[in-house]
């Protein structure tokens, strides 16, 4: 069964550490948690750490003052030692000393990018692109609109009464982490690139820096790409 450490850095508990606790854990202020922090301000069950696919994650059970992981509030998220996690008033960080010394050394190590042929040959096709195209065609002249509002139902995301491209169905733990996190690296960029927006005196144009133009292009290539590995991921590099 795997285990995990945390190390409380600050918060009540700071200077505790939880070594090698038995997965899975849950994260609160109650009694009955495995994880248990004195903090008020912490839910009482606040987070769920666990095993999956071989990696470790952790899930905000509907906190009241939500979950950070290294700044960022999340929902759900891969851990890897060395990250920092913010609950309430109290800041802890996972994994042993050990542990952390090892990522750093991997990290380290990391001196030449991944062979990305070699990473495309032994992945497996999840989709195939013809088939995506053609299920959303319809939607090439449906536009987003602001003003509509976003509902889930069943597994599927409305735009006012229009469906919207549907999420994964029944993925495991792992693979709805790592979903999310590719979603909110895509949000984060593309709030960045469209921040210093400037709008026209009258309200009917906007204005957007060369730079900024050029962020948001990159971004769309890097979807462009996304799509392509996930469709086609023998042919990635072409």
């Amino acid at each position: 069964m795997p285990t995990v450490t945390f190390q409380v850095l600050d918060g009540i508990d700071k200077g505790r550490v939880f070594r090698d606790v038995p997965t899975p854990v849950s994260i609160g202020r109650e009694e009955g948690n495995l994880l248990r922090l004195n903090d008020e301000r912490v839910s009482r069950f606040h987070a769920r750490v666990q095993a999956d696919n071989g990696e470790i994650i952790l899930t905000d059970l509907e906190s009241t003052n939500g979950t950070r992981v290294n700044g960022t509030v999340i929902q759900i998220r891969r851990l890897r030692p060395g990250d920092r996690v913010s609950m309430g008033r109290s800041l802890l960080l996972f994994g042993s000393d050990n542990e952390i010394a090892a990522r750093q050394a991997a990290l380290n190590a990391a001196s030449t990018p991944p062979n990305v042929e070699e990473l495309a040959k032994s992945a497996s096709a999840t989709l195939h692109a013809s088939t995506l195209a053609a299920q959303f065609d319809h939607d090439v002249h449906f536009e987003l609109n602001l003003h509509d509002k976003i509902t889930y139902t069943r597994g599927t995301l409305f735009s006012g009464t229009r469906p919207l491209p549907p999420l994964p169905e029944k993925m495991s733990p792992s693979q709805a982490a790592r979903l999310a996190e590719l979603l909110d690296f895509l949000h984060r960029h593309l709030t960045n690139a469209t921040e210093n927006i400037r709008v026209i005196e009258d309200g009917t144009q906007i204005s957007l820096g060369y730079a900024e133009w050029q962020r948001i292009l990159a971004l769309q290539m890097l979807l462009a790409r996304y799509v392509r590995a996930v469709a086609e991921p023998d042919i990635l590099n072409d």
